[in-house]
């Protein structure tokens, strides 16, 4: 069974869960399906970050384009001195990562592997999963997905998880109960919605009540000005609170994206220059910023 996630940490979480998932009696390492001994291959864990709800969508994956905007998203000018190097050349090296577990997956699927979707509603799984669709089709391979439910809750208190990365990789197994099967009628759907999407490419793509969409770029700004005054404020602080308030599958960089956008329309203004990345400088907004005033 090849394993399939849209996120670095939706990924560590599954490979972890494999490893780790144990039977209460025996307390050794068993399948992650069932109590059966079972080596697991973590590289049958396929990592497919391709950021699919942001940028042109008709270059293909693999392209320089692809790679350089997930460096660029990744990045976002955070290290600046020689200590944050090794650092950079890391995240150069992720398009290729990804790139290189999307060739091991058409090798699992040419050998007729079945595969396992992980994804919940956030554009970056529902656009990955869609493009999936769209990359297998024709292909006779068994295919089911998790989809990670509204509902399900972890820790004590409980609280909600907005992805599979969150959550504790032990919970995982229990969490197989809501695997279906993919059917290829399914599959060319969501293989048609991918088509559309490409055909309008859009330079975003939202979920919108269960749909995928294309939206402009400034879709999600409102966010922004909501948690955003005129009293300064560390950007790390502005950005937590949009995550927490409003837990929708956006990543921290593209709202760091957009206010570097906002900064240069004047529309949010820059208070104290940061110490370590832009993450630590101080901004609030202008007068007449926010919604209505834009």
């Amino acid at each position: 069974m090849i394993e399939v996630a849209f996120s670095e940490s939706e990924a560590a979480v599954i490979r972890e869960a494999k490893g780790k998932f144990t039977d209460e009696k025996r307390r050794e390492k068993v399948s992650f399906r069932s109590g059966e001994k079972r080596k697991e291959n973590p590289e049958k864990v396929i990592c497919l970050a391709f950021l699919l709800d942001i940028g042109d969508i008709r270059k293909p994956v693999d392209s320089e384009y692809r790679r350089n905007l997930i460096f660029s998203m990744y990045h976002q000018d955070q290290w600046r001195d020689d200590s944050g190097q090794t650092a950079v050349r890391e995240l150069k090296k992720a398009g290729d990562l990804y790139v290189s577990g999307l060739n091991r997956l058409e090798t699992y699927l040419d050998a007729g592997e079945p595969v396992r979707i992980w994804y919940g509603d956030a554009p970056y799984a529902q656009c990955g999963f869609s493009f999936l669709c769209h990359r297998m089709k024709g292909r006779r391979n068994p295919v089911s997905a998790v989809k990670l439910p509204e509902q399900e809750l972890r820790g004590a208190p409980a609280v909600g998880c907005s992805s599979w990365g969150e959550m504790d990789p032990e919970e995982l197994p229990r969490c197989l109960k809501y695997e279906k099967p993919v059917s290829e009628k399914e599959r060319d759907m969501h293989s048609a919605v991918w088509s559309g999407l490409m055909r309008e490419n859009s330079p975003l793509r939202a979920n919108i009540n269960g749909r995928l969409l294309s939206v402009s770029e400034d879709f999600y700004d409102f966010l922004i000005f909501r948690e955003m005054s005129e009293e300064p404020a560390k950007q790390a602080f502005v950005i937590g609170k949009i995550l927490g308030n409003h837990p929708i599958g956006i990543r921290d960089w593209w709202y760091a994206k957009r206010i570097d956008f906002l900064i240069e329309q004047g529309k949010i203004r820059v208070t104290e220059g940061p110490e370590m990345g832009k993450y630590s400088r101080s901004i609030c907004l202008t007068k007449r910023s926010g919604p209505g005033k834009r």
